[in-house]
C-alpha cells in the first residue's frame, strides 16, 4: 500500500478517528493526491500491463498511535482531548481485526474512503495514458468480500465514482471491478459473486486462517 511515510500515517488517524463524514472527508482529501501519485508511478512502471489495484484494507488498531506524545498531536491537530482518542483507539481493537472490521467492511461503513481510493484509481489511469500514450484498464479489488451484497454494496459506489470522472474528463476509460476470494463464504457462495465480480483472485492465507 505504501502507506507508511509520516504524512501519510498522520492523514490514516486523522480518518480514522473522525466523528463525522466532514472530518472524514478532510482527511482523505489529503490522502488522495498521494494516493494517485502511487497509482500513476504504478501504471508508469507496468508500461501498459495490468495492474490490479486492492483497496484499502488496514486492521485500524494497526494505525493507531501508541506512545503517549504521538496520542496528544494526534488529538491537538483533531481537536479532540487525549481521553477521546484514548476511547476511540480502545474501541478499535477487536476480538480478531485480522477478520474484523476491514476490507470491503471498511468500505461499507465509510463509502467515502472506496470514493476517494476510486478518483485516485481512475484519475491516474487518465493521466498515465495521456502522457505515455498507453491503454490502461484498471482492475479494481474490493478486498475481503464474504458476500454478495457487500460486493454489490461498495461497486455500486466504485462505478459511481468512476463513471463520474471519466465523463468530466472527456474520455473513454475501461475499467473493472472484482474481488478476492479469502473469506469460506465468499468460497462458497462464489457462484452469487461471481454475478457482480468481473474478475476473481484467490487469498489463501485468509482463507486457510479462517477455515
Amino acid at each position: 500500500h505504501m502507506f507508511f511515510e509520516a504524512e501519510r500515517i498522520a492523514a490514516i488517524r486523522e480518518m480514522i478517528c473522525s466523528d463525522t463524514v466532514e472530518e472524514r472527508e478532510a482527511a482523505l482529501a489529503k490522502l488522495e493526491p498521494m494516493q494517485q501519485g502511487d497509482f500513476e508511478k504504478l501504471y508508469e512502471a507496468m508500461e501498459g500491463y495490468g495492474v490490479t489495484i486492492r483497496y484499502l484494507d488496514p486492521p485500524l488498531h494497526e494505525f493507531v498511535p501508541t506512545e503517549e506524545k504521538d496520542i496528544e498531536l494526534l488529538a491537538n491537530s483533531q481537536g479532540k482531548t487525549v481521553e477521546q482518542i484514548k476511547n476511540i483507539i480502545a474501541s478499535l481493537h477487536e476480538f480478531n481485526p485480522m477478520m474484523g472490521h476491514r476490507g470491503c467492511r471498511l468500505a461499507v461503513t465509510y463509502p467515502e474512503i472506496a470514493a476517494m481510493q476510486t478518483r485516485a484509481v481512475i484519475k491516474a489511469a487518465i493521466a498515465v495514458s495521456a502522457r505515455k500514450n498507453v491503454k490502461i484498464v484498471p482492475e479494481i479489488m474490493i478486498p475481503l468480500v464474504g458476500e454478495i451484497k457487500e460486493l454489490k454494496y461498495v461497486k455500486d459506489v466504485v462505478v459511481e465514482t468512476a463513471d463520474k470522472v471519466i465523463a468530466e474528463a472527456g474520455v473513454e476509460l475501461e475499467y473493472h471491478v472484482g474481488t478476492m476470494i479469502e473469506i469460506p463464504r465468499a468460497a462458497l457462495t462464489a457462484d452469487e459473486i461471481a454475478k457482480e465480480a468481473e474478475f476473481f483472485s484467490f487469498g489463501t492465507n485468509d482463507l486457510t486462517q479462517m477455515t
